[in-house]
């Protein structure tokens, strides 16, 4: 059933309501076709491509990004899921055909791919744009209804996100607000909830999805390290992890955290960041077209009182007003320093000195999973000792967060860091339900067959079974008097 529902236009939305009309429209059977789904990737390609002057003009009112970051890591991140989803899509969603036990035979068995049903997207204000669509993209593949949350602190996206989608959209509806309007729609029944953000908020939205035994993806963050020793070539170490740490202002959920650097590679490394950072932004960070501001003055002076400890290195100015905080590296830092045992989330740098990649596991393994972990080493000793004896989101050598644009690699966090994947075939996964369909003929029926169990050595012996003279014949075949000796009955 293909259903002609009509789409969902935003207007002044009464949540409740907003959900149960989505869920008519899901289950009318509009979004189940694949030229529907299609239809909705190559509208949100189109909404993105006919409006990047407005979300470029949003994201530069919200966190000052420049033009060549939005297109980057944002614009273009969205462009490419989309892309890569319309190649794949077909593909996707094509039933999976499995073996069969010889025992149940004959009959065949595939896995059929079929859409949750209605699903709710929480966004986060860091990157406003991808971290919204990206979601999205995967929940229209696998042939879903939307509800999407933009973030309350990044309010020009949030709002030119409210006006677009349901424009360009089917069977998709944008709630704005903030706590309150968030707790109303945890307390209705999804079929999937997707929350990106933090651990606190994550364990509210677990605990509300656990009302309803509705499966929840979390993209969290967390505290990624980043490990150097001396066989890394220190002028490219520093340059990628400065683009790395400093872009959108270091607010960014795997953006390296802190360095975990060997005694021999640690002075080299501690002259190239400040190089580094003047070749990505100028003398004056403050002027460049390329650096961002903090996204709110809460969050600044959080930032402002995690430099309190430790010996800069670099950086280390700031303008409340402005909400600036220039690039800043730290050194000699206690590892009991706040700017240790919480997500820094912005363009704050502690480097630490460590004996070796060993020293460095302890570290890391002695607190929560990272959802990122980068290694700076030629080693492939060290590289393997990092792969084989810690855990964490993902693990990438010789650059940060560059994993975020494969398609095929699933993006997610474990343990503190979260819980589920997404990006390209695993965003299709996780909005999708893979159902077991097993189909078996009714001749021959193989249901009344019955085997003799095979007795177990603990089993008694059977007793011996009637012989000829008890019984006057025995089971063997014999043959006729007439017939020809090869013969029997």
């Amino acid at each position: 059933m293909t259903g002609t529902a009509a789409p969902v236009v935003q207007q002044d939305l009464d949540i409740p309501e907003t959900v149960v009309r989505l869920r008519a429209a899901f289950d009318s059977g509009l979004t189940r076709p694949a030229a529907w789904r299609r239809r909705q990737l190559h509208a949100l390609r189109g909404m993105l491509r006919q409006h990047t002057s407005d979300i470029e003009e949003a994201l530069y009112d919200d966190l000052r990004k420049g033009r060549t970051e939005s297109h980057l890591t944002e614009i273009g991140g969205v462009l490419t899921e989309i892309e890569h989803a319309l190649r794949h899509l077909d593909r996707w969603m094509k039933p999976r055909r499995v073996a069969v036990p010889l025992n149940i035979k004959p009959a065949t068995a595939r896995v059929h791919p079929e859409p949750l049903g209605v699903c709710l997207i929480i966004a986060p204000w860091n990157y406003p744009l991808t971290l919204t669509l990206n979601p999205l993209v995967g929940a229209l593949a696998a042939g879903n209804a939307a509800v999407v949350k933009p973030s309350e602190l990044a309010p020009a996206t949030s709002a030119l996100l409210a006006d677009l989608l349901p424009r360009h959209l089917e069977a998709v509806a944008v709630v704005e607000g903030a706590v309150e309007e968030t707790t109303e729609l945890l307390a209705q029944r999804f079929d999937h909830i997707f929350y990106t953000g933090n651990g606190t908020v994550g364990r509210i939205v677990a605990a509300a999805a656990a009302r309803n035994l509705t499966p929840i993806t979390l993209e969290l963050g967390g505290k990624s390290p980043v490990f150097i020793d001396e066989t890394a070539d220190t002028a490219v170490t520093a340059r990628r992890l400065a683009w790395g740490k400093f872009t959108n202002a270091g607010q960014t959920c795997v953006a390296p955290d802190y360095v975990l650097v060997t005694g021999a590679a640690r002075d080299a490394l501690l002259a190239e960041l400040p190089r580094a950072v003047q070749q990505m932004f100028g003398t004056d960070p403050r002027t460049s077209a390329d650096y961002g501001r903090i996204v709110n003055d809460r969050h600044f002076h959080r930032l402002s009182g995690l430099t309190a400890e430790g010996d800069l290195v670099t950086g280390g100015v700031s303008d409340a007003a402005e909400r600036y905080m220039a690039p800043t590296v730290l050194t000699e830092v206690p590892h009991s320093a706040p700017v240790m045992t919480e997500e820094i989330f912005g363009p704050i740098l502690p480097i630490l000195t460590v004996r070796d990649v060993d020293e460095a596991i302890d570290f890391i393994n002695a607190r929560d999973k990272p959802l990122s972990l980068y290694a700076f080493t030629r080693d492939k000793a060290a590289r393997q000792a990092l792969l084989e004896r810690t855990s964490s989101g993902g693990l990438v050598s010789n650059a940060p967060m560059i994993h975020l644009g494969v398609p095929d690699l699933p993006f997610g966090g474990v343990g503190e860091s979260g819980m589920g994947a997404y990006h390209g075939k695993a965003s299709f996964d996780t909005f999708s339900h893979r159902k077991p369909v097993l189909s078996k003929p009714t001749r021959p029926d193989t249901s009344t067959h019955r085997t003799r169990p095979v007795p177990s050595r603990s089993s008694p012996r059977p007793s011996p079974g009637p012989t000829p003279s008890s019984e006057g014949s025995d089971d063997r075949p014999r043959r006729c008097p007439n017939a020809p000796a090869d013969s029997t009955t």
